[in-house]
Order: structure tokens, then C-alpha cells, then sequence
């Protein structure tokens, strides 16, 4: 890749989303920006069945809309018991305008009575690439967790509190980020995102001296 930093829209009004997309592709030459940087966006309706339809929804999206290559990502939790629940709308499980503490309190409802060993489940992330033209590609990651008995650590965000890693001995909140960025959906997805994203950008270059 060219050592000039390049602008990539990241897609998300979630700061804890941007910042970790931020530290996981730190050793690019890149500027990750997200929406912040724009006043009276639009938030694309999250429509699809899937985590990769919503990714891809809102990467074509914001790309046409602001002419960079923008990064889509979709992500939430599945967990087991509940028959994948709460799964697409992780976000707003408790309600369209829930934040973290209350969709945390309702898992904790949902799942009162149900056994360690049944409260299996998993973290799920797709993301995409496109420019304003076209979808560039897409991958995906998981994380395998069991849900705690009650949030534990400050770290991170969403239900990081209470997604407990078996060999870590603690949940994403009390890990930190330096685990996290190693373990996470995100960061597996990321993985792939790199090799992918890397290999885009040198054939682009390599055809048209610009991205």
C-alpha cells in the first residue's frame, strides 16, 4: 500500500465501534473517520434478516452518500437459551430507544433461573466494504461466551459486562481492551477485514493510482 494516509468512512454513530475499528487497523495509513463528521446524517433502518444484510445496507449506503469507501458493520449477541436472542436487534432488545443498562437488565430477566451450562452463546460480527460504485466484499467473525449471573467490569461496552470468556476468567468488561482486541467478533472479523482491504487497495492502486 502507498504510506499516504487514505480517508475510509467507518459507518456507524456508535463511538465505542469506530474507536475499536480505529485501534484494530491503527498500523494503516489510514484516517478512519465515522458520522460524527457529519451534521443531519441519515441513520440507515437496520431491515435486513441477517447481521451481513445490515452491513452491507449500510456501507452502500453511506458510501453513495458521501463518496468514501466506507466500512458497514453489524454485529450483536446470540445466546442459546433464548433461541438466539436477542441477536439482530441486540441494539434495542429492551426498546427502540434502550441503552446498555437496560438491555442488560432484560437478558438478566430473560435468563433468571437458567443454569450455567445453558447460558451458552455467542457474539456475531459482518462487516462490509464498498465504495459509491460497488460492494467491495464482506466477512465475518464470532466469539464463543457464556452469560454471567450479573454485569462484572467497566470495560467496553453493550453486553461486554456480561459475556464471560471460559480460559480468561473474566468477562469482555473486565478484560479490557488489549484481550478484547484479540479475542472479539469485531476483531476476528477485523482480521479478515485487513488481508482483504490491503489486497483492494494495491489493485486499485495498481490500475489507477488512487483508490
Amino acid at each position: 500500500m502507498s504510506p499516504a494516509v487514505r480517508e475510509v468512512l467507518a459507518g456507524t454513530t456508535n463511538p465505542h465501534k469506530a474507536e475499536e475499528i480505529r485501534r484494530i487497523l491503527s498500523d494503516f495509513p489510514l484516517d478512519v473517520l465515522d458520522l460524527s463528521g457529519w451534521e443531519a446524517i441519515p441513520e440507515v433502518p437496520e431491515e435486513g434478516r441477517t447481521f451481513e444484510e445490515n452491513a452491507i445496507t449500510k456501507a452502500r449506503f453511506y458510501a453513495r452518500l458521501t463518496g468514501l469507501v466506507t466500512i458497514g458493520e453489524d454485529s450483536g449477541l446470540e445466546v442459546d437459551a433464548l433461541g438466539g436472542e436477542p441477536g439482530i436487534y441486540s441494539a434495542r432488545f429492551a426498546g427502540e430507544t434502550s441503552g446498555d443498562d437496560e438491555n442488560n437488565r432484560l437478558l438478566l430477566e430473560k435468563l433468571r433461573g437458567v443454569p450455567p451450562g445453558e447460558r451458552t452463546a455467542r457474539f456475531r460480527c459482518a462487516m462490509a466494504l464498498s465504495s459509491p460504485e460497488r460492494l467491495i466484499f464482506t466477512c465475518h467473525g464470532s466469539a464463543e461466551g457464556i452469560i454471567a449471573g450479573e454485569c462484572r467490569g467497566e470495560s467496553g461496552f453493550g453486553y461486554d459486562p456480561l459475556f464471560f470468556v471460559p480460559g480468561y476468567g473474566g468477562t469482555f468488561g473486565e478484560l479490557g481492551p488489549g484481550v478484547k482486541d484479540r479475542l472479539s467478533h469485531r476483531a476476528r472479523a477485523l482480521a479478515e477485514f485487513r488481508e482483504r482491504f490491503g489486497d483492494y487497495f494495491s489493485a486499485a492502486e495498481d490500475t489507477s493510482g488512487t483508490p
